[in-house]
């Protein structure tokens, strides 16, 4: 059986490509069409009941009765990746990239006319939030069962599997989950402060709630939700969530309380302590360290400068780990140029680490810095140049010449590990299909999905860049929402600059 594209480890980075390699292509590829088709996948793992304006075809309602055995309504979100259990950790972290995206590269995404659909991409997960947050100490964290789940190969309209839902409380803490929850909250308020004030100041609400609960009630919540630790453990423990959670609720709320949590505890919950080489869904240090490197640009932050100063630091051991300009530590990289982290599911550590590069390349940017590596200083155009070779090898610029962003160019992957784009869809065939008839007719055959799972960014290739399209290889053929989420940002700016003209000279 599979064990998804959630297994991971700790601590591992990349290199820097030539920046020869990487403008040698420059204007190749259209980053709108991209952008548009990487939003579009949020719509394919939408759970619950589909809107009239819903443009992914081949799918419809599902999860309808989600949360009815607990008495709670918990109807909606989006299932992770190619099965139907809706997790509470990456489904928050996806949604905390999603707005952070729009928070720094929103005008971009207007202009290229996507931003509508980046905000119901974002409201689809803060709508689930909401209510999953039925009590202010009540939390649900999962609905349905990863065991159960792989046991079935169904559509989701078809789903006949346990729809047991999980929650984490006073007594059953989860203060990683309740930390990334509340960031994601926190952030979505930003993103929605103008647009929709009301809805912006009840995401807020939630978010305090959230946060306050996490942190009074601290645990893994692994350990209270025992059925996730096969598939989305908290290998880092909670503290850098409960750090990351009081960093967006300062970005959200300008309020001290929530910038002294970040100061006061930088050193006990290791903050300005762990030298991080990966940013994912578990791990939020680089990303903690990054927005706390960026408010020493401001006046008002100057009592605080030793601390985020150290800060400071860790994020650029991070940076340079990237552009392999650190002594010792730094991120691996394959000899086609692609960050690899580590086998499975390596392309959510690219997408990622592409998002921060370019963030950190704007700030530095925007400050008239350059950076600081122990093997030598990078100006802020070398951040962006290594962002963009990892979105252009991506897109195609590889190998074995294929895009690993589903639907994009002519040649990408088409067996794609994801039950309902591997079956038929529920719209032309009706009739039910159960958990083994979905094995023995669709899992195992050899033709490509009838669904095409377009903007989903796959595993990808391996260390040699050697990459098998086949549905059972789910080490590389599987997406995750967390893949393609920190990829939107970066897209919108390159679409934006390509569109300018600047690509080669940014």
């Amino acid at each position: 059986m599979e064990n998804k594209c959630k297994q991971k480890k700790l601590l591992h980075c990349f290199y820097v490509l030539p920046l020869f390699f990487v403008f040698s292509n420059a204007g190749a590829f259209d980053y709108g069409e991209a952008l548009t088709k990487s939003l579009l996948y949020f719509e394919a793992q939408r759970s619950g009941r589909l809107p009239y304006n819903q443009r992914v075809p081949w799918r419809d309602h599902s999860g309808l009765t989600d949360g009815l055995e607990q008495g709670a309504d918990l109807v909606g979100g989006y299932y992770d990746a190619g099965d139907h259990v809706k997790f509470g950790l990456p489904m928050a972290f996806t949604v905390t990239m999603l707005s952070w995206g729009v928070i720094e590269y929103g005008k971009e995404m207007a202009s290229a006319g996507e931003l509508e659909h980046a905000l119901e991409a974002i409201k689809w997960g803060t709508d689930y939030f909401i209510k999953a947050h039925t009590n202010p100490n009540v939390l649900w964290a999962e609905v349905g069962d990863g065991d159960t789940d792989h046991y079935c190969w169904q559509r989701p309209e078809d789903m006949t599997t346990s729809r047991q839902a999980y929650k984490i409380d006073v007594n059953n803490p989860g203060s990683d989950l309740a930390g990334e929850t509340a960031a994601a909250l926190a952030a979505a308020s930003i993103v929605f402060r103008e647009t929709n004030p009301h809805y912006s100041h009840i995401l807020l609400h939630h978010a305090q709630q959230v946060f306050e609960f996490g942190d009074k009630y601290r645990g893994n919540y692994d350990r209270s939700v025992g059925v996730v630790k096969s598939y989305y453990a908290s290998v880092s423990g909670y503290m850098d969530e409960l750090l990351w959670g009081a960093i967006w609720l300062y970005k959200a709320t300008d309020r001290e309380e929530y910038i002294n949590y970040v100061i006061n505890k930088a050193h006990i919950f290791g903050g300005t302590g762990w030298a991080i080489t990966e940013f994912s869904w578990d791990v939020k240090y680089a990303g903690i360290q990054i927005i706390a490197s960026k408010l020493l640009s401001e006046a008002k932050h100057k009592e605080h400068k030793g601390i985020l100063e150290e800060y400071r630091s860790k994020a650029e051991f991070y940076i340079c780990s990237c552009l392999n300009k650190n002594n010792g530590t730094n991120i691996a990289r394959t000899n086609g140029g692609l960050l690899f982290t580590r086998q499975w599911n390596n392309m959510q550590y690219v997408s990622s680490a592409s998002f921060l590069l370019t963030v950190y390349s704007d700030f530095l940017a925007n400050s008239n810095q350059n950076l600081s590596c122990p093997r030598g200083n990078a100006a802020p155009e070398e951040l962006f140049a290594l962002a963009k070779s990892q979105v252009d090898y991506i897109l195609g610029l590889n190998p074995k010449t294929i895009s690993y962003l589903v639907g994009y160019g002519l040649k990408y992957p088409t067996k794609v590990h994801h039950r309902g784009a591997s079956i038929v869809s529920y719209r032309e065939r009706k009739g039910f299909i159960g958990c083994t008839q979905g094995y023995d007719e669709w899992y195992g055959h050899n033709e490509p999905n009838p669904n095409i799972l377009i903007g989903a960014l796959v595993g990808g290739p391996d260390q040699d860049d050697e990459f098998l399209d086949d549905r059972g290889n789910y080490v590389q053929t599987e997406a995750c929402t967390y893949n393609t989420a920190p990829l939107v940002g970066v897209l919108a700016k390159l679409n934006q600059l390509d569109g300018l003209h600047l690509i080669g000279s940014y």
